[in-house]
């Protein structure tokens, strides 16, 4: 089943996509928005799929033409955003390269934070931002959708809770990211609005390419144009089950929580990069320097995960502008 959310409301107004993402149709009916759907997911399940089935096959009524341009986020506003760094290739990297001290217990426990989810973007809006030198970076990510998961869930009993799966663009501002680690607070101003592509999926949707609570798929990323990577998702060190009963060691999860995985990141280097800091990083480690530069106003990025050569989520496009300066 495919799930959107179009503008309008503070939370989106629901649709259900066709398998082809070339139709919608209001689920209205059925709940006013994904968030409420997934508050009353056993209830709104069985008819969101039965409506699905229907437009699919080309029967449903009032049927209309998906347009992805007047998508929001799937989760326009969610309860929680917990992104993970699932994909240690990545770590290693920037480890290397700037001479950073190893986590301890980075292969065993799952790195997290909690990042802000009132004001998730659609995947066309803009991403305005208030400077280039804040050291503008795009990456590239998989995300899961639970509902409600109880405090202490097991990684086993996490699978049953993974209601959809997303695409994401994770934005980060690299300037405010050093000094924010060394605080021992986290990350904040260094994590802008995350945007995500249109449309949000059930597991089943991805038959063989949802495997070990993983998503096996190629990430394909262009640069104004230009390929940037196409790493995979099956890479990841810990899978969503691992990500989702982390985050609920000592919180119970509410239902529209969204966990992400962390840069897409493949060992080896012939699949690129899903964000700048990797590849220069890979040019600090190659040749003493990174050579890459930041994203500028007016630079474009595109994200696509396919399945059978097709988009799955839909995709991500955005450009780079300055935020208009508040009026004093």
């Amino acid at each position: 089943m495919k799930l959107a959310s179009l503008k309008g409301g503070r939370y989106g107004r629901l649709v259900v996509v066709s398998r082809d993402l070339q139709h919608a149709v209001a689920a209205h009916g059925i709940a006013p928005d994904l968030l409420d759907a997934l508050d009353r997911w056993s209830e709104c399940e069985p008819r969101l799929q039965a409506l699905y089935d229907q437009l699919s096959a080309g029967t449903a009524e009032d049927a209309f033409p998906f347009d992805p341009q007047q998508a929001a986020a799937p989760l326009p506003r969610a309860p929680q955003w917990c992104d993970g760094s699932a994909f240690l290739n990545h770590g290693r990297l920037m480890e290397t390269a700037f001479n950073m001290p190893p986590i301890p217990d980075v292969e065993t426990v799952p790195l997290m934070y909690q990042g802000g989810s009132d004001d998730l973007l659609g995947p066309h809006d803009d991403l305005a931002l208030p400077d280039e030198a804040h050291g503008i970076d795009f990456e590239g990510e998989y995300g899961a959708i639970v509902d409600a998961v109880p405090l202490g869930c097991s990684p086993v009993a996490a699978r049953d809770h993974i209601r959809l799966l997303v695409q994401i663009n994770d934005v980060s501002l690299r300037g405010f990211g050093p000094r924010e680690m060394r605080t021992g607070f986290g990350f904040f101003q260094a994590k802008p609005s995350s945007s995500f592509a249109p449309v949000a999926v059930t597991p089943d949707e991805l038959g063989e390419a949802w495997q070990d609570a993983r998503i096996h798929l190629d990430l394909h990323i262009e640069w104004n144009g230009k390929w940037f990577g196409d790493p995979n998702g099956r890479e990841m060190n810990f899978g969503f089950d691992q990500l989702i009963a982390h985050a609920a060691k000592t919180r119970r999860l509410s239902a529209g929580t969204i966990i992400g995985s962390g840069t897409v990141s493949n060992a080896g280097g012939k699949k690129g990069s899903a964000c700048i800091a990797e590849r220069r990083a890979i040019e600090q480690i190659a040749s003493g320097a990174p050579k890459t530069p930041f994203m500028k106003f007016g630079d474009r990025v595109r994200m696509e995960a396919r399945l059978a050569g097709q988009p799955l989520f839909g995709s991500i496009e955005q450009r780079v502008v300055q935020s208009p300066k508040p009026q004093e």
